[in-house]
C-alpha cells in the first residue's frame, strides 16, 4: 500500500509540476549550440568506450555505433530496445512487454536461452546482469539516458570481460552540465503521450552548479501504458504496465586545474505489474502473475589524467547493481510447478575496476597503453514459498580480470591495436546443495589494425579469441532426473573481422558530410551450452557448434538542410552438425531514415523505414515486413520560446501487422506519439 501511494504521489507530482512548468513563461532558456553549424554524421560521433585516444566511430577498427540524446529524443521509445532500430546487426528481443525485453547482437541472444552472459550490459560503468525463465534480462527506462554506445562483436572482450560473444551495450545517463550553460540552475520537464496503448509519461530534471567545483542533477520519471494493440487489432495482454524511475548523479571537480573527477550516481527503476502474463518474453497460456520488479544502480567512479604525466591517466569505477524480482498470486497457485510459487529472484552484483592509460611518444609512433584490474562478486538469490529451486540455484560468481591493450599510432596512419585479458573465475553453489565449486580461467586476446589508405579512405581488421566461462545456472542446475554440470567445458569464439571507410566533408555543400563504414565478420564458436533434457544426462551439455557471419553497412549524410541515415545488417548463422539456420539469427534488415531541416523555423521532419526480410528456422517461416514511421520536431533556438523542444512521431503508419523472427509476439500498430518539453536555466 506504501508503495502505491508513493507511485500515486509521483504520478500527481509530474503531471501538475509539468503543465505549470509548461505554461510558464519568462525564465531564462536553456541555450544549446547548433549543431547545423558543424554537420557531424553518426559515424563521426566520439566513441569513448575502445579504450586509448578518444576516436571517432569512422576511425575506430571495430564495429562501434554511438547514439546521442537527438537520437533518444528522436526516438520517442517507450523501452531502450527500441533505440536500436537505426543500428545495424543490433535488435531487442522478446516483446514489447516492458520485463520481456532481451537483446542480440550479431545473432547472439534468443528466447530460448540464457544468452545474457554472451552480451555484457554496463550502465554508468557497473555491469547489469539478469536471467529468469520468459523474463527479460534488462529493466530500465530511456528517458534516463543521453548516450549509449553499441560495440558490436567479442573484440569488446579484452576491456569489458571475457565471454562477450556478441558485444557491449554501455548506456551513460544525463549530466547536470547537459542543461546548463550559464546558469546556476536549471529545470527540465516532459510530457509525453502514445496513442497506441495510451501511454503517459511525466518527467523532471533539476540541475543545479552552485560552484565551478561541483554539480548536480536529480531526475524523476513516471510511465504508464494499457495493453497495446497490433496491426490487425489484437490486443497483447500483459503489456500494460506503469514504472517510476528516477537518477540522482553529482560530479565534483578537483586538483589543481579541477581535472580530476568524482562523479556518483545512482538509477533506480521501479514497475508492480498486477495480473500480468507470467510469461514476458511472449503470450504463451502461462496464466497471470503479480510481479513487482525493483532495479537498482549505483556507480562511484574517479578519473585523474594526472596532468604534466603522460604515464598516468587513471579511471576507477567502483559499483553496485541489484536486480530484484517479487512475483506472487499466480492465476496457475502453486500446485502444478514451483515456476508458479510465490517467490523472490534477485541478482546483486559488486564491482571495482581499475584502470590507467599511459601514453608514449617517440618521433612518428604514439602509443596509448590501457592496463587494468577488474574485480567482481555476483550472487544469484532465488527463494519460493516451498523452498529451493532446482532450475534456478543460488550462489555465487567471483572473478579477478587482468588486461592489457596497446593502442600504436603509426604516422598518423596506421594504428595498431593488440590486446589480452584473462578471467579467473570461481563459481560456488549454495551450501545446502552439496555441489562442489568450480574454478575457470578464461583468456581472450585479440589484434586489430586501421590503415588510412588516403584522407577519405581506410582500411580496418581484427583476429579475436573469447571463451564464456559457464554460468551458475549452467553449472548448477539439477532436477530429480538429471544431475547437475560440473564437467562444462567453456565456449569459445574465434572471429576475424574486415572492413572499409570512405569519409569526405564539403560533397554537395561547404557544410556538409558524407561517411560510409562496411563490416565483414566470421566467428566459428566452439562448445556451445544448451539445456540437454535426457533422463540420467547432466542438465546442461556442450552439444553444438556454429558458425555466424555476415556484412553490415553504415552511411550517413548531413548538411544543415538534410541527414540521411542508413543501416544494413545481414547474418547468417548455422548450426555445424545440423547445417539448419540458428533460431537466434535475425532475418536481413535494411533501416533508413530520412529527414529535412528548416533552419529559419527551427524546425525538422522526416521519414523512417524499417524493411525485414523473410527467414526460416526449420519448418518455423516469417513473412517479411516493412514499418513506416514519420516524424517532426521543433525547438526555437531563439526568442520567448527558446527551450521549448515539441516532438511528433507516427509510428507504423500503415498500420501493418508484423512479427519480427525473434519476438514472442506481433508487434505494435500505428501509435501517435507527441512529446512536449521545456527546459529553464536561471
Amino acid at each position: 500500500m506504501a508503495n502505491s501511494c508513493t507511485r500515486s504521489a509521483l504520478k500527481s507530482a509530474t503531471i501538475l509540476t509539468s503543465a505549470l512548468l509548461l505554461s510558464s513563461g519568462g525564465a531564462l532558456a536553456q541555450s544549446n549550440e547548433d549543431p547545423t553549424l558543424n554537420p557531424i554524421t553518426l559515424l563521426g560521433r566520439i566513441v569513448f568506450g575502445t579504450g586509448g585516444s578518444e576516436t571517432v566511430a569512422i576511425d575506430t577498427p571495430q564495429a562501434v555505433t554511438v547514439l546521442n540524446q537527438e537520437d533518444i529524443d528522436r526516438a520517442q521509445a517507450t523501452t531502450v530496445g527500441e533505440l536500436f532500430e537505426t543500428v545495424p546487426g543490433v535488435q531487442s528481443i522478446g516483446s514489447g512487454r516492458v520485463a520481456g525485453e532481451s537483446f542480440n547482437i550479431r545473432g547472439i541472444g534468443s528466447l530460448a536461452a540464457s544468452d545474457e552472459s554472451r552480451i555484457i550490459i554496463t550502465v554508468d560503468g557497473a555491469t547489469k546482469f539478469y536471467e529468469q525463465y520468459r523474463l527479460g534480462s534488462f529493466f530500465s527506462d530511456p528517458e534516463l539516458y543521453k548516450q549509449v554506445e553499441i560495440l558490436r562483436g567479442p573484440a569488446s572482450s579484452t576491456l569489458y570481460g571475457s565471454g562477450a560473444l556478441g558485444g557491449v551495450i554501455n548506456f551513460e545517463t544525463k549530466d547536470a552540465s547537459d542543461f546548463l550553460t550559464d546558469g546556476i540552475n536549471a529545470l527540465r520537464t516532459r510530457l509525453s503521450y502514445s496513442s497506441n496503448s495510451e501511454e503517459f509519461l511525466g518527467s523532471l530534471i533539476y540541475a543545479t552548479r552552485p560552484s565551478e567545483n561541483f554539480d548536480t542533477l536529480v531526475a524523476l520519471q513516471y510511465r504508464e501504458a494499457d495493453d497495446y494493440t497490433t496491426g490487425d487489432g489484437s490486443e497483447i495482454g500483459g503489456s500494460a504496465f506503469d514504472s517510476a524511475s528516477g537518477l540522482v548523479k553529482s560530479n565534483l571537480y578537483f586538483g589543481d586545474s579541477l581535472d580530476q573527477v568524482l562523479t556518483f550516481s545512482y538509477t533506480r527503476w521501479d514497475s508492480e505489474l498486477q495480473d500480468t502474463e507470467y510469461s514476458q518474453t511472449g503470450t504463451l497460456g502461462f496464466g497471470t502473475v503479480d510481479r513487482h520488479i525493483v532495479d537498482d544502480t549505483i556507480a562511484l567512479r574517479y578519473q585523474n589524467p594526472v596532468s604534466g604525466n603522460p604515464l598516468f591517466d587513471f579511471d576507477v569505477v567502483l559499483a553496485y547493481s541489484n536486480t530484484q524480482n517479487e512475483q506472487y498470486d499466480s492465476s496457475f497457485g502453486c500446485f502444478g510447478s514451483p515456476l508458479f510459487c510465490d517467490s523472490e529472484y534477485a541478482y546483486e552484483t559488486t564491482s571495482l575496476k581499475v584502470e590507467n592509460t599511459a601514453t608514449f611518444g617517440a618521433g612518428i609512433w604514439q602509443t596509448y597503453l590501457t592496463t587494468g584490474v577488474q574485480l567482481s562478486h555476483q550472487e544469484r538469490l532465488a527463494t519460493t514459498e516451498i523452498g529451493d529451486l532446482g532450475f534456478h540455484p543460488e550462489g555465487t560468481d567471483d572473478r579477478v580480470g587482468l588486461y592489457a591493450q596497446a593502442e600504436m599510432i603509426w604516422n598518423e596512419r596506421l594504428t595498431i591495436v593488440p590486446g589480452i585479458r584473462a578471467d579467473f573465475a570461481e563459481l560456488t553453489a549454495n551450501e545446502d546443495s552439496g555441489l562442489d565449486d568450480v574454478s575457470e580461467v578464461a583468456i581472450s586476446p585479440k589484434i586489430a589494425a586501421l590503415y588510412d589508405i588516403s584522407e577519405t579512405v581506410n582500411i580496418f581488421g581484427s583476429l579475436a579469441r573469447t571463451q564464456r566461462v559457464p554460468t551458475i545456472d549452467e553449472f548448477f542446475s539439477t532436477d530429480a532426473d538429471e544431475p547437475n554440470s560440473p564437467d562444462l567445458e567453456m565456449e569459445t569464439a574465434n572471429s576475424v573481422e574486415l572492413g572499409a571507410s570512405f569519409s569526405r566533408q564539403s560533397v554537395l555543400s561547404d557544410n556538409d558530410a558524407f561517411q560510409v563504414k562496411a563490416t565483414l565478420f566470421y566467428s566459428e564458436i566452439d562448445d556451445l551450452i544448451a539445456r540437454e533434457d535426457t533422463a540420467g544426462t547432466p542438465y546442461y551439455a556442450n552439444v553444438d557448434a556454429a558458425t555466424i557471419h555476415g556484412i553490415e553497412l553504415e552511411a550517413a549524410y548531413e548538411s544543415e538542410a538534410v541527414f540521411v541515415r542508413s543501416a544494413y545488417s545481414d547474418v547468417r548463422g548455422t548450426d555445424d552438425a545440423t547445417g539448419e539456420t540458428l533460431d537466434s539469427i535475425p532475418a536481413r534488415t535494411l533501416n533508413l531514415t530520412v529527414g529535412k531541416r528548416i533552419v529559419a523555423l527551427d524546425v525538422e521532419y522526416g521519414w523512417q523505414g524499417n524493411f525485414v526480410d523473410d527467414i526460416a528456422y526449420g519448418t518455423d517461416e516469417y513473412d517479411s515486413y516493412e514499418v513506416h514511421d514519420l516524424f517532426v520536431g521543433w525547438k526555437p533556438q531563439q526568442g520567448a520560446l527558446q527551450g521549448v523542444q515539441a516532438n511528433f512521431r507516427v509510428s507504423n503508419v500503415l498500420d501493418k501487422q508484423y512479427t519480427n523472427s525473434l519476438a514472442g509476439d506481433a508487434g505494435e500498430g500505428r501509435s501517435y506519439n507527441v512529446s512536449l518539453t521545456k527546459t529553464f536555466e536561471f
